[in-house]
């Protein structure tokens, strides 16, 4: 059975609030949606994601009260001004003819090191558009994205693919998983010998997340033979979504969510638990493609996540949430109360903290939904 056609079953019952004959202007289930997605495609669709189109260093705003945000701007514009946007492709073709590549001089990374919300994203993102060589030659993914790649072409492919690049940036660096780490870290030295720039951001290892920031010592030690091509680059700061912001509105009631599902354009409209149960059976690298085209996410009967395996996943479709700007509307559980409290004091403490985070930022854009 087709994961289609699994969750057909799993759409929400009629909840008090939806127009008597359902038809006109139903709103569309997540869990309805399973995409494929062609390999080719997860090349070509390795931009910025769209919360980020715009990013730009200029647009990026310092805390006055941290410099290192201010000096991150100064020193990622000159590394973008350092990169050859006709290196990469050069040295790929000087292969042909020589015994062996000449190293690139001086580091080919940086590595941006920062807690969560301090603007890494948006940084990395300026420094894709800043950097002077063709849209279809510098690549923008996170690592989860950068490990399907290498899945669907194969790692060979990758190396040839990836190595016609100018700049490769990697947002949330993988830390937890030795295995990936590895694959990736080859793949990055492939690249580097190609002449590729690289520029990263990371998670932390499981263990070592009760620091208010990332550690580039465990990003380096992870990556070993790649370290001397990477600069660290520190950025202190607190989580920018917080900063003179109000809390994130209560969860509203069933009523309301589905009334505004219904009149909202382009609004999907599941009932929550049955979302978590559908993630299951999509594979995490499609849960971009399963939002696209939709313009609201509403949520019925929100409750704490049951299990890490879920809670995970639940991380990655926030995450794609928050690229394209979605509003989330929910009735239920606050999104404070997701995540067990042993989940947040365990390995992927990080990661469940960010995901709260940009729900609650997109729970707050729901807001004016609600009052149109």
């Amino acid at each position: 059975m087709s994961s289609s056609s699994q969750s057909s079953s799993s759409q929400p019952a009629p909840i008090a609030g939806a127009p008597a004959d359902g038809s006109d202007g139903a709103p569309t289930a997540l869990t309805a949606r399973a995409p494929q997605v062609p390999a080719d495609r997860l090349v070509a669709e390795m931009v910025p994601p769209p919360r980020f189109q715009g990013a730009r260093f200029d647009t990026y705003i310092p805390d006055g009260k941290q410099p290192s945000q201010a000096e991150a701007v100064q020193v990622l514009n000159a590394f973008a001004a350092g990169i050859d946007g006709t290196a990469a492709g050069a040295t790929a073709k000087r292969r042909w003819f020589a015994r062996k590549p000449a190293a690139p001089k001086g580091p080919r990374g940086v590595y941006l090191d920062g807690g969560y919300g301090v603007g890494k994203t948006h940084l990395l993102a300026s420094l894709w558009h800043a950097t002077p060589a063709p849209p279809e030659r510098k690549a923008f993914g996170t690592f989860v994205e950068l490990t399907n790649l290498v899945g669907a072409l194969g790692f060979q492919q990758t190396v040839r693919t990836l190595g016609e690049h100018t700049l490769l940036c990697i947002d949330e660096f993988e830390l937890d998983d030795p295995g990936d780490t590895v694959l990736v870290s080859t793949l990055l030295g492939k690249l580097v010998d190609s002449g590729v720039a690289l520029a990263a951001t990371s998670n932390t290892l499981p263990g070592k997340l009760g620091e208010g920031r990332f550690a580039a010592a465990d990003f380096l030690r992870e990556i070993q033979g790649l370290s001397a091509h990477f600069r660290p680059l520190r950025i202190d700061g607190e989580d920018y979504r917080h900063r003179g912001l109000p809390q994130a509105p209560d969860p509203y009631d069933d009523e309301t969510v589905t009334r505004v599902a219904y009149r909202t354009p382009g609004a999907s409209l599941d009932d929550f638990p049955s979302l978590l149960d559908h993630l299951s059976r999509v594979h995490p690298s499609r849960y971009g493609a399963m939002c696209d085209g939709i313009q609201a996410v509403c949520l019925t009967d929100v409750q704490a996540v049951p299990d890490q395996s879920t809670a995970l996943r639940l991380v990655v479709l926030a995450d794609r949430l928050y690229d394209r700007e979605i509003p989330v509307l929910t009735s239920g559980k606050p999104f404070d109360e997701l995540f067990s409290d042993e989940m947040l004091r365990g390995g992927y403490r990080k990661k469940y903290f960010r995901a709260i985070s940009r729900l609650t930022a997109l729970a707050r854009d729901a807001g004016t939904l609600v009052g149109h």
